[in-house]
């Protein structure tokens, strides 16, 4: 796994193994000794709505017939333990919890057949949204684009160590189970997502792909602790202030 971390003054990328950290000089730290980063910069977050069969039936929605895109600014964006901010505008937070694709290279047009030779790899993330103002606004840029409402990490696993078709993925608050499903339940998958995503728009290099939440989406209050696990990458972890 790769991940960016924080020791004293310097920022750099590094290889996680076990519970060690190796910098890019050869030095070896533990992770515990280390702040986690943002695994990545986009300069974009593309995220998919209503992308599970079960969420779709527990809002009794039709699955629909094309991806549901919209975005996320890049400021949005946290790191592992990183605290979400509660907004004072807003009297309803919810908890997504998401499988992410990170790009790793720039591209546009790309085949479903040939989506995996763009992807860095994958990560967890959390679409935190204030979903009282998504319901009163009637589109979903506010409600989705408050500084820290979009947790992404700890760590990014390379593509040719992930199986993207069949990962658990659970969210947890408080140590209480919420969300808990698999990926085996996307509506549209990783290649067809990159492929129709990129006939829109140029995906750069560090860009995220949010591929949408399972069923068992709920309330955040300030003080809670969020986790995202996924299996095959890890838990990102962040507390709501």
């Amino acid at each position: 796994m790769i991940g960016k971390f924080k020791h004293g003054t310097e920022i750099f990328e590094g290889n996680v193994q076990d519970e060690r950290v190796i910098s890019p000089r050869g030095d070896v730290y533990d992770v515990n000794a280390l702040d986690i980063l943002a695994p990545s910069s986009p300069s974009k977050i593309i995220c998919v709505g209503l992308n599970y069969i079960d969420h779709a039936k527990e809002l009794d929605m039709d699955i629909p017939d094309e991806p549901i895109i919209f975005m996320k600014p890049p400021s949005s964006v946290i790191g592992h333990d990183a605290k979400i901010i509660y907004p004072s505008c807003s009297n309803r937070v919810d908890y997504e919890a998401e499988l992410a694709v990170v790009i790793g290279q720039q591209c546009q047009g790309i085949h479903a057949e040939n989506a995996q030779s763009v992807i860095e790899g994958y990560t967890c993330f959390n679409d935190v949204t204030a979903r009282d103002l998504q319901q009163r606004d009637g589109q979903w840029t506010r409600a989705k684009g408050f500084d820290t409402f979009s947790p992404i990490g700890p760590f990014i696993t390379p593509a040719e160590d992930f199986n993207a078709s069949a990962a658990n993925i659970k969210c947890s608050v408080n140590g209480i189970t919420r969300q808990n499903s698999s990926t085996s339940r996307l509506i549209f998958d990783v290649d067809f997502l990159i492929e129709f995503i990129s006939s829109v728009m140029t995906l750069e290099k560090g860009d995220v792909i949010a591929t949408g939440t399972p069923p068992g989406v709920g309330e955040l209050n300030s003080g809670d602790c969020v986790d995202v696990t996924i299996e095959g990458i890890s838990t990102l972890s962040n507390e709501v202030s």
